[in-house]
């Protein structure tokens, strides 16, 4: 893994680019993806002045990253490799170390909390599958507070739209809170994460995809937390809409799974003390819906 300082001085480094003219590349950092261009054959030096020059102002200077490759063959980035050089179009990212690489996508139940988000009556006619992402939600929430997780809850505008529907039990959530913003992620709720020591990962879920999910998550990832997305627990009006919004959020790097995928990713072991519990919970409530061959 090449990681480096992001205090990269503009024209320094050992690479020179030969001749060949200029290679489009596509810059992303964060949410974002510019296009730009290097020199043919330039190399990782050149690759971070690029970075700073279209990133600069939002790349905090005291922090570590590391610069990854887009590998057509693995359809995923891989780490830049050693002495890589630029010779054709190619696609790179910026990524922070803030955890260590290889935990991205591993949840344990001490540095997790789930974010039930704006499931209210007043959405339950005009929301595909309402039903169905209330049955999971509510699964979620029974594996939750079995493995002592914290839960955060929302409700948007609730004067208006209602509180939590009557089938979701909140019995034991950490912090349930009105709203008017679509985002979650308010001065209350980065209070209640900051007193939950080790805190890395959030599984969100809830209504509407394209809204106040897609912004949530945004959010969280943009602080730093790593991001699972439970694709059968969340839904929009408009599956168009939502499909989108899954797909924009996956290419940020958040992971879109599965309530099942969760809850047997928290236990790990057949042998955890809480398995049984969570396999009768899984195979008790488990919908047949639709909803997941529209993801």
């Amino acid at each position: 893994m090449a990681a480096v300082e992001a205090t990269v001085a503009p024209g320094g480094g050992s690479c020179s680019p030969g001749g060949g003219g200029s290679v489009p590349v596509l810059f992303c950092f964060s949410v974002f993806a510019r296009p730009s261009s290097v020199p043919h054959g330039a190399g990782y030096e050149l690759l971070i002045q690029k970075f700073l020059s279209l990133y600069g102002d939002q790349i905090d200077m005291h922090r570590k990253f590391v610069v990854q490759l887009f590998a057509e063959e693995w359809s995923q980035y891989i780490d830049l490799p050693k002495g890589f050089l630029v010779s054709e179009r190619c696609k790179v990212r910026l990524v922070p170390l803030q955890i260590q690489m290889t935990t991205l996508g591993n949840l344990t139940p001490s540095s997790t909390v789930f974010f039930c988000c704006d499931m209210q009556e007043r959405f339950r006619p005009a929301i595909k599958y309402f039903g169905d992402i209330i049955s999971v939600g509510q699964r979620l929430l029974q594996g939750a507070r079995l493995l002592g997780i914290p839960v955060i809850v929302t409700e948007q505008y609730p004067k208006g739209l209602g509180s939590t529907v009557q089938e979701i039990d909140l019995t034991g959530a950490k912090l349930v809170l009105p709203k008017t913003k679509f985002s979650m992620v308010l001065p209350e709720v980065e209070a209640a994460l900051a007193e939950i020591p080790g805190v890395r990962s959030v599984v969100l879920f809830g209504v509407e995809t394209h809204v106040c999910i897609q912004q949530t998550a945004l959010e969280l990832i943009g602080r730093g937390l790593e991001v699972h997305i439970v694709a059968d627990a969340t839904s929009s009006r408009s599956m168009m809409d939502r499909m989108f919004a899954l797909e924009r959020l996956a290419r940020t790097g958040i992971i879109v799974t599965t309530s099942e995928a969760i809850l047997l990713q928290l236990v790990a072991d057949k042998e955890h003390p809480k398995f049984k519990e969570i396999q009768n919970l899984i195979k008790a409530s488990a919908p047949e819906s639709g909803l997941l061959s529209k993801v």
